[in-house]
């Protein structure tokens, strides 16, 4: 639709909207009076209910996800109260004489007094309701339009690169040129010609397999294999126990210690252990 037409629909709108409230106005009213409101909060009554609708009504176009259907909620309860007022309007004749300041909105007290809670508690559900549904849309913020072109771009390099590297185009390699003599040959089939060796075309390497190679990273190389290492000799226990026993002959008992002879003897610690409760059961023997 352009401009225009939505403009006419927007203003149609608002007429039907204003006519059907003075409509709901007129009940409203009354039942305000049949509990107990003077004139003024009367008159204002209808505005308390079917002002919230209208704005529940704006909140819920502005609004999204959970705020959005509390919005709607708010709508629909507030629809339903004032219809059910509506009713109740069209329902008791004493409600609609003009001097009529005080009623039952029903006959039956258990009805009476659930429709008199309900007329009641809706201006104190407006203040709360609608407090709540400002605060929702003044705090609101909108989800940033996405560019088109920005997606179409982003979705084409992504389709690109799932699709992988492509195929290298196939290589053609010339043949090779025919000597003149041989041309010649073809045409005096008298003259006798030595044959040419073949020559075989060295395989042509595709271009983009030489220019992924030099454009990628080597790899890290991990730790240097057992197998490349310099060799050490592995000594057995006893002569491991010899070294330790020399070298610990002049240490006191205190200062035969695991980790000393660790270092001196150049071993494990575990093995380092070994040797001190070797030495040391020696020494008590």
């Amino acid at each position: 639709m352009n401009r225009t037409p939505k403009t006419l629909l927007v203003l149609a709108l608002v007429v039907v909207v204003g006519m059907a409230f003075r409509v709901s106005w007129n009940a409203l009213r009354d039942v305000a009076r049949a509990i107990g409101a003077d004139h003024t909060a009367a008159t204002l009554y209808p505005f308390v209910v079917d002002g919230l609708m209208a704005l529940a009504l704006v909140a819920t176009l502005v609004l999204t996800a959970d705020a959005r259907r509390f919005a709607l909620r708010v709508l629909g309860t507030y629809t339903a109260a004032s219809l059910v007022l509506n009713y109740v309007h069209g329902l008791v004749p004493a409600l609609h004489g003009a001097s009529v300041d005080w009623g039952r909105l029903a006959d039956w007290n258990p009805a009476n007094w659930a429709l008199v809670l309900l007329a009641t508690s809706l201006p104190v559900g407006s203040i709360y309701f609608g407090s709540d549904l400002v605060a929702k849309v003044l705090h609101h913020q909108p989800t940033p339009a996405v560019n088109a072109e920005k997606t179409v771009e982003s979705v084409s390099n992504r389709s690109m690169a799932d699709q992988g590297e492509p195929a290298p185009a196939p290589v053609v390699v010339n043949p090779a040129p025919i000597p003149r003599a041989v041309q010649v040959g073809f045409l005096k089939p008298t003259v006798a010609l030595k044959p040419l060796p073949a020559i075989a075309p060295a395989p042509a390497r595709p271009a983009s397999t030489v220019a992924a190679d030099a454009s990628r990273p080597r790899r890290a190389t991990g730790r240097v294999p057992g197998v490349a290492r310099s060799a050490r000799p592995k000594r057995t226990p006893g002569e491991l126990l010899e070294q330790a026993r020399a070298a610990s002959a002049d240490w006191p008992d205190a200062h035969l210690t695991a980790d000393r002879i660790r270092k001196t003897v150049r071993t494990s610690a575990e093995k380092a252990r070994g040797l001190r409760d070797a030495l040391i059961a020696e020494r008590a023997a």
